[in-house]
């Protein structure tokens, strides 16, 4: 029925485009994600309003609803497991996958609770770093995910964020149990360096035994393995999968792939097309990991799967927001994949 299953926190974007000093002032950390609740968001927003600093862009976000959205604007049929409250925000979010042709369920929705949203300062170099109020996607649990929709699928999808979610843990290691029943295969973004150096338990819970396939950039990656180069931590990733895919911007990424009897090793270096002026990083990671799995589940090899997903997030990077319009994903794909 699906391609693919995913679960993953459900945020509304506000976008900001600020300079390095005013984004000093926030004490956020460059290039990662902070959570805060309403109270610290609020607080963010003020100040802001105060810089006369506007947003450029208010849109549906979220690591693996970005991932999706990428995933079903190619062609793919995927299912996505979220919490978001019955509120105008939460309205917003559902409509925009559902006009991509990502599926949801009714369990998604929370009465009374309040969906959550992600502010994201644009410095001018384009790196994107983010304040999260989780709202209700913090208490995601068992009961928001459809489990009947994993039955079908060929792979579950999980972001890494989600490791920071106390509540959501029982219910992926239901995941993952259902995924060997019916034999889907499970990817694991690792999202954001921040998963990596306060969430590591979490993570590796994600990961139990060992998944198909893991996506991060190469700071996770070494924070991850304690490498200090990225093939080597690419190359120590396959500990916990059999395919790890290493983003390290414009150097391009590594792909590493461990054959089924493990007694070979593969390694792709793929390289980043040039892109003159960097607007906006925001998603490229999530974009690149929904172009690289449409392409794995159309079986394609991995250099093929890692120039689509290159070529997409190089565009994402070129414009404000997380996603491009759905018919520009088929555009990229038509000229990568048919060459």
């Amino acid at each position: 029925m699906y391609d693919v299953m995913a679960i993953g926190n459900a945020l509304v974007d506000h976008e900001y485009v600020l300079s390095d000093a005013a984004l000093e002032e926030t004490e956020l950390t460059k290039g990662n994600m902070t959570l805060a609740d309403i109270e610290e968001q609020q607080q963010l927003l003020a100040y802001f309003k105060l810089a006369e600093i506007k947003p450029t862009k208010h849109a549906s976000g979220g690591s693996a609803a970005n991932t999706m959205y990428t995933f079903a604007s190619l062609g793919g049929k995927p299912f996505y497991a979220c919490r978001v409250g019955d509120d105008i925000q939460g309205q917003f979010y559902l409509k925009d996958l559902h006009e991509a042709g990502v599926v949801t369920s009714e369990k998604s929705i929370h009465t009374n609770g309040v969906t959550g949203s992600c502010v994201v300062a644009v410095t001018k170099d384009g790196e994107r770093t983010m304040q999260t109020y989780l709202g209700t996607s913090s208490d995601i649990a068992a009961d928001n995910v459809d489990f009947d929709a994993l039955v079908h699928a060929d792979w579950l999808y999980i972001e890494g964020y989600l490791a920071m979610s106390e509540s959501i843990q029982p219910a992926m290691t239901q995941l993952r149990q259902q995924a060997g029943i019916h034999n889907a295969k499970i990817a694991v973004s690792f999202a954001d360096p921040a998963v990596v150096k306060f969430a590591k338990d979490g993570l590796l819970n994600m990961l139990g035994n060992k998944v198909a396939v893991i996506f991060c950039n190469s700071e996770e990656a070494k924070l991850f393995t304690d490498k200090k180069q990225v093939k080597a931590a690419a190359r120590a990733l396959l500990e916990y999968c059999q395919t790890a895919v290493v983003t390290d911007g414009a150097k391009g990424a590594v792909i590493a792939h461990k054959s089924n009897n493990e007694s070979e090793i593969e390694i792709y270096d793929v390289a980043t097309p040039v892109v003159a002026n960097v607007i906006d990083t925001n998603g490229a990671g999530d974009n690149y990991a929904g172009a690289f799995l449409y392409a794995l589940s159309q079986q394609y090899s991995l250099p093929e799967c890692g120039r689509l997903a290159s070529e997409v997030s190089a565009q994402v990077i070129q414009q404000f927001g997380p996603r491009l319009i759905s018919q520009d994903y088929r555009d990229i794909a038509q000229r990568v994949l048919s060459a």
